[in-house]
């Protein structure tokens, strides 16, 4: 059952990938996706591989024709074993190699917590922009506030990635959002994603992060959808942090990228 899982996440990865694509080039073995509106975003103009086809030898050479003058290269490769084998002709072609995990959720969903006065809601991209914006600047210090903002609106175009999308906040005493998450839901075929988790600096450790995942889960549970799954950094905390709370690692995917 884990392994048509891990097939089903794939093809939804490959999927969500072409739906936000303004522009998409099919390739041997995968796809090559554009918006032209966030020109300067990695993600969203990268290559993305979902089948084992071709020689990895020849994938840097492939990348860069269809990637043209573009200044950055990103490949994801959605299979783990394939991935495997093109990190080395990937090496030599001046490439970082970064190694994900595809964590499924095992279990029911969490039950509310009773009295616990943190709502979670579906809120707006504005709702989120002020400490989304300080979270960049944290991360990317050296980053102009132009590129603050495309990193911050490019979250939108991330609405055409499933049948059904929504930006989940859980609010501080404040009223400011103090912890977001996107949920991709895809009922038809029984999939969820939960998608950039975070927690704003100012209020960390106070369980935020906790109450908008489990209502994601919750959420994906009532929406018929019993494959609930995200993707984690193999080699970060977060991946610990998410298996403690019922995620389990299936299989791995594969980042690699150039300036």
């Amino acid at each position: 059952m884990t392994d048509d899982e891990l097939r089903r996440i794939r093809s939804f990865l490959a999927g969500s990938a072409r739906r936000r694509a303004e522009r998409t080039v099919e390739l041997p073995g995968g796809v090559a996706v554009f918006d032209d509106t966030f020109a300067d975003s990695w993600s969203h103009n990268q290559v993305l591989l979902d089948r084992a086809d071709g020689a990895p030898a020849e994938l840097p050479g492939l990348v860069d024709g269809v990637m043209g003058e573009r200044p950055f290269r990103l490949v994801t490769v959605l299979d783990g074993d394939f991935g495997e084998a093109c990190a080395e002709p990937f090496r030599r072609a001046g490439y970082r190699h970064s190694s994900y995990l595809v964590m499924l959720h095992t279990g029911p969903a969490p039950a509310p917590v009773p009295g616990d006065g943190r709502g979670v809601e579906e809120v707006g991209l504005e709702a989120i922009r002020a400490p989304l914006a300080a979270s960049w600047r944290a991360a990317l210090p050296e980053a102009d506030e132009e590129v603050v903002r495309m990193l911050v609106d490019r979250r939108a175009a991330g609405r055409r990635g499933a049948e059904r999308v929504q930006l989940l906040g859980a609010r501080a005493a404040d009223g400011e959002v103090a912890a977001w998450t996107d949920l991709y839901l895809e009922p038809a075929l029984g999939i969820a994603q939960v998608e950039d988790l975070m927690t704003a600096e100012a209020h960390r450790r106070r369980g935020h992060a906790d109450a908008v995942l489990a209502a994601a889960l919750r959420r994906a549970a009532d929406a018929g959808c019993g494959t609930r799954f995200l993707i984690a950094e193999s080699d970060d905390w977060p991946r610990r942090w998410y298996g403690r709370r019922g995620f389990e690692a299936i299989g791995r995917t594969h980042g690699f990228e150039r300036t």
